[in-house]
């Protein structure tokens, strides 16, 4: 009777430090996911949690889907099974960085459980390094950025900026009300444009391009990061995840699309493309400082760290002038290979990509923490606003109907191109680069846990 006791006693002690243990591995995983980690992410860092936890890797499942996530412990005999749901989802890169340097923390540090507990609640309950207005008015600025690369003056930059300031604030309170989420996108948008467009009406020697506005103000709602990381996920086969979050940026964007849609009918807004100049006529110096500002802006959005938004703002210049050099030729007043766009946008993005496989070890922190804020400048968002116009403003007789579809077509296409080759040139050299980066790191941990082992602090269930 007693010997029974003992080990009813054992197996239910061992069960509660398997369901802590576990338990501490999803809440981990589900940081991650929420902070909109891409996929690889996700698995690597709850591997090397679990690792740290004491389950072996040959005895661990895992599963990630958008909304959900699942962790089995199976030997053959015993199975333990738990599943952890997702909240909903912010980029927070502050949050994916700290998870990975805390892992790594308590595995060379040995941390206790009840520490690496404490430490995990730290980083979720971590205020943003910015507040709500200043969120906005880099958004703004950032949008104001992408107007500058798009022709237009300062002037009109102030106007832009504004504009989507306000956007972002209509956005930010609406999602904090519960609202849909795609409807707060799309109330945004709507707001956005309808201030861009009331600026057409200041006076008209205030500035020389009182349209392109229109064009930027609603750009801060560009979904950037589930953008690259479905184009990560897909090609690091994880299909399912990849086809989820494709999804879910296709309706974000079709969600701004109808604020835009509603503001331009609503005002009754003309196609005023053929009444603006599309040839860039800015100087490489002014493209490098736009690209910087909507960098930085962007940065602020993701929740970066204070202390890299000048490396941000570096890749920013990097990426823009170089798909500008790329990209422009001798019908433009700029020295360029003259190219096209997308072979441009694509040359930047992996650039950028290159330097920042290296850089991540001088500044300590994940790859897309650099690249992502640092290409999201290139968004070709004149292309998309010409398909936008060009689908709303199909009204005149049946050939110009055609005419007007087959340009929209073209424009849509042309900009589907640019931001696959944007998301492609970022995750090529990064899913490259980890093969290596990723055995050297497996070769570091099994020594620092081979050492743990000897000193008896290896946490075993």
């Amino acid at each position: 009777m007693a010997l029974n006791e003992h080990l009813e006693s054992t197996v239910k002690a061992y069960d509660q430090q398997l369901h802590r243990r576990v338990d501490l591995l999803l809440r981990t995983g589900k940081l991650l996911v929420e902070s909109l980690a891409d996929t690889n992410r996700i698995v690597r860092n709850m591997k090397r949690t679990a690792a740290y936890l004491g389950i072996p890797e040959e005895k661990l499942h895992i599963n990630v889907s958008f909304t959900m996530l699942m962790v089995n412990v199976s030997d053959g005999d015993y199975s333990f099974t738990k599943f952890q749901r997702i909240e909903g989802h912010g980029v927070n890169m502050t949050a994916i960085s700290e998870v990975s340097k805390l892992s790594w923390r308590a595995i060379e540090e040995d941390y206790s459980l009840d520490r690496y507990e404490e430490e995990l609640e730290k980083i979720r309950t971590k205020k943003r390094n910015y507040t709500p207005w200043q969120v906005a008015i880099g958004a703004g600025f950032a949008c104001g950025g992408f107007c500058i690369q798009f022709g237009c003056d300062w002037m009109a930059f102030l106007y832009a900026s504004i504009a989507a300031i306000i956007g972002m604030r209509v956005r930010a309170k609406c999602n904090e009300s519960g609202l849909n989420h795609y409807m707060g996108i799309a109330i945004a948008a709507f707001i956005s444009t309808l201030i861009a467009w009331a600026s057409t009406l200041l006076p008209a020697e205030w500035t020389d391009t009182p349209w392109h506005p229109l064009l930027a103000c609603a750009l801060f709602i560009v979904p950037g990061v589930p953008l690259i990381n479905f184009v990560d996920d897909m090609l690091d086969n994880y299909i399912q995840v990849g086809i989820v979050r494709a999804v879910n940026t296709l309706l974000m964007v079709s969600a701004m699309a109808f604020g835009i849609a509603f503001a331009v009918k609503l005002c009754h807004i003309e196609d005023f493309f053929p009444t603006i100049s599309m040839v860039p006529h800015h100087e490489y110096w002014e493209y490098a400082l736009a690209a910087a500002i909507s960098a930085m802006g962007f940065s602020m959005i993701f929740n970066i760290q204070r202390r890299l938004l000048w490396v941000v703002a570096i890749g920013g210049i990097l990426a823009v002038c170089t798909r500008n050099f790329v990209n422009l030729g001798p019908s433009t007043d700029n020295i360029g290979l003259d190219m096209g766009l997308v072979i441009g946008s694509f040359s930047g993005s992996v650039l950028v990509s290159l330097i920042a496989v290296k850089a991540v070890h001088w500044f300590h922190v994940p790859n897309h923490v650099l690249t992502i804020p640092s290409v999201i400048p290139m968004i070709p968002g004149v292309l998309m606003y010409r398909m936008l116009f060009g689908l709303i403003n199909m009204n005149v007789t049946d050939i110009d109907k055609v005419t007007t579809l087959m340009k929209a077509i073209e424009c849509g296409v042309n900009s589907g191109l640019v931001i696959m080759c944007i998301s492609v040139g970022v995750a090529i050299p990064n899913i490259f680069g980890r093969k290596y980066i990723a055995s050297s790191k497996n070769k570091h941990l099994a020594e620092v846990l081979k050492e743990r082992r000897a000193r008896g602090k290896f946490v075993e269930w």
